[in-house]
């Protein structure tokens, strides 16, 4: 007959339960789907009920999720799965020390920290390398934590600037025939890096370092001919440049700076039968000591829990694709 483990609850931790537990109580529904648990509270105590190994998995998987809560992260469907899985694998003590590193604060004062494994590498090799390439789908988190470095490099005067950017490729609207001037027309292609910035320093904060040139946002094609020196640079979307392209921006990296390269190959604007330049960079430089590559997967997708899955089933498909031998 399957024994009860009891998880007893501070007082914090009762607020923290509330979170836990979600809408209709969905949250513990799945932990007890996936554990094979079942899972009550009773006055101040969580109550794991299961065979001994399946309760030891809950309530770890349990005393992660809260401590996850306490630090005013969202726990949803996605993230319990993930947790889970990583606990099966006995990597709990990597979770424990992503949860403990603090990557930035925003401006409002919230503690930006890694989510997955993944993350964790990704963050460790831009600390660690002058030049980092980021290849992964969508919802990993390449540019937000890229950006979140960058701030925390400024602030700490590692770097004198920031310079963004990300190539404006026509997908499927022509630029000559949006509204406005040339800004105007490329203001589109970079608005997310806007809102990522605007998060961090704030609206205000952000348009006084724009107009010092302290932080610089602009299409690639503006990077032409310079030499990039003292800078955190982040080149966005880079699976959407050709060749020429990468190795251009690739050749403005100067003295002191830090280049991080991201992009999800699998998703290209590029016309049919374009290389991607981010897809070729990452191939011939591997190789080169001093360039770090992190390859993310839909395991990282910390967007909603819909986005892995969409991810996995093209995947899928591809894979069965190549194995019908199709195109």
């Amino acid at each position: 007959m399957p024994e009860d483990t009891d998880i007893e609850l501070s007082a914090d931790s009762m607020d923290a339960y509330v979170s836990l537990f979600g809408l209709n109580d969905q949250n513990v529904a799945l932990i007890e789907q996936e554990c094979n648990v079942s899972v009550a509270l009773r006055h101040n105590h969580l109550v794991v009920t299961g065979a001994q190994k399946d309760k030891e998995l809950a309530r770890q998987v349990i005393m992660l999720l809260l401590e996850m809560i306490r630090r005013n992260e969202h726990v949803d469907r996605i993230r319990i799965r993930y947790t889970i899985a990583m606990v099966r694998e006995g990597k709990t003590g990597q979770i424990e020390d992503s949860l403990k590193r603090v990557i930035a604060v925003t401006h409002r004062g919230k503690e930006i920290t890694c989510k997955t494994v993944g993350q964790r590498l990704y963050v460790d090799t831009i600390r660690n390398h002058v030049l980092t390439f980021a290849v992964g789908p969508a919802g990993t988190g390449k540019t937000y934590l890229a950006m979140a470095l960058a701030v925390m490099a400024l602030k700490n005067k590692e770097v004198e600037r920031i310079i963004l950017t990300r190539p404006a490729v026509e997908a499927g609207e022509k630029l000559g025939f949006l509204p406005g001037d040339l800004t105007q027309k490329v203001d589109p292609y970079l608005r997310p890096l806007y809102d990522a910035m605007y998060d961090f320093m704030g609206a205000d904060s952000y348009t006084k370092l724009i107009e010092r040139g302290i932080v610089e946002v602009a299409p690639l094609a503006y990077m032409r001919g310079r030499t990039l020196s003292d800078a955190f640079i982040i080149l966005d979307e880079a699976q959407n440049t050709t060749s020429e392209q990468m190795k251009m921006f690739l050749t403005r990296m100067g003295f002191r700076s830090r280049v991080v390269v991201t992009g999800d190959i699998t998703q290209t604007d590029l016309p049919a039968g374009k290389k991607s330049g981010l897809a070729e960079a990452v191939q011939i430089l591997r190789s080169i000591p001093g360039i770090g590559i992190v390859e993310m997967t839909g395991k990282d997708i910390v967007r909603h829990e819909l986005v892995q899955q969409i991810v996995e089933a093209y995947e899928s498909s591809k894979a069965t694709d190549v194995s019908s031998g199709k195109d």
